[in-house]
């Protein structure tokens, strides 16, 4: 059933619509090399606008898996489409899989603690994954490829894309984990002093520290690359012609290295250069 007639789910003519206007994001992300001013995670504010961290990130991120979902239920049926090929159902599932872990087990079940996030940005996440979750969910739900002979001559690009999504994922989850780390061995320092010394417990909100181990040798945002790693695998499987994968991992790029440059900065001011060392932003021995 639609939710909103030509909108929910989209007509054809409306999800064009939504993928050109994608691909105009990075203009509006252009803005983030003009300012360092991020309010949310390490560069947090105080602000009567701050929402909590932990469930302002699991409702802005939802939209993801539910919109995904939706659409590959609801644009089949109203396409007359009787079913889609396994290779379209793959791929949403990946998708949603990726972000069962971003948006409802790390907010809500692994992360410690989480900085409170600006009403700004909660709300600037929510129009960046529902443009996201449409664009790619109507081209797999069938305004894309439909039968299994789109897919014909892609099954090797499809497995190695497949192969590579899967290392990329757990390169990210790796990597958030060590960041998850810092915080959880703080809580048991400071929950150690506490029963030993009857000190109060701080909290561990805005406990920092620079991580060391895999790719945290080398980049200080090693979590964005594995992501961006695991984005342009999903554009393999769909092929080059996708053009919502090709957005969405142009998209990430553009919005997520300004951020992780200024975010080299911001651990070069707290911590100091020497201790920063080698290390670059994102991308080891270039950026």
């Amino acid at each position: 059933m639609a939710l909103i007639p030509g909108l929910l789910p989209p007509s054809r003519e409306n999800w064009e619509l939504i993928v050109f206007s994608f691909q105009m994001f990075p203009l509006f992300t252009a803005t983030q090399w003009l300012t360092n001013w991020y309010p949310a995670g390490k560069t947090s504010i105080d602000s009567k606008l701050n929402l909590s961290g932990k469930w302002a990130w699991c409702i802005m991120e939802s939209p993801t898996i539910l919109l995904m979902a939706y659409c590959m239920f609801s644009i089949p049926q109203q396409e007359g489409i009787a079913s889609l090929p396994w290779a379209n159902w793959t791929m949403a599932g990946i998708y949603c899989i990726h972000y069962v872990y971003r948006a409802w087990l790390s907010p809500l079940l692994l992360n410690p603690s989480m900085s409170p996030i600006h009403l700004f940005v909660f709300l600037g996440a929510v129009v960046f994954n529902t443009f996201n979750a449409l664009s790619l969910g109507g081209w797999l739900a069938g305004y894309g490829p439909t039968t299994v002979h789109d897919w014909a001559g892609r099954l090797y690009s499809i497995e190695i894309g497949l192969v590579l999504w899967g290392w990329s994922f757990m390169g990210n989850i790796f990597h958030d984990d060590d960041l998850r780390e810092i915080r959880r061995s703080a809580a048991r320092r400071q929950k150690a002093e506490a029963e030993r010394e009857g000190k109060p417990i701080k909290g561990v909100d805005k406990v920092y520290m620079i991580p060391k181990n895999g790719l945290f040798q080398y980049i200080l945002y090693p979590h964005f690359l594995c992501e961006w790693f695991e984005w342009a695998a999903y554009w393999m499987i769909g092929g080059l012609s996708c053009v919502p994968a090709r957005t969405f991992l142009i998209n990430e790029v553009a919005t997520m290295l300004p951020r992780a440059l200024q975010g080299r900065q911001w651990y070069i001011e707290r911590f100091g250069a020497e201790k920063v060392g080698n290390r670059k932003a994102v991308i080891p021995g270039l950026l």
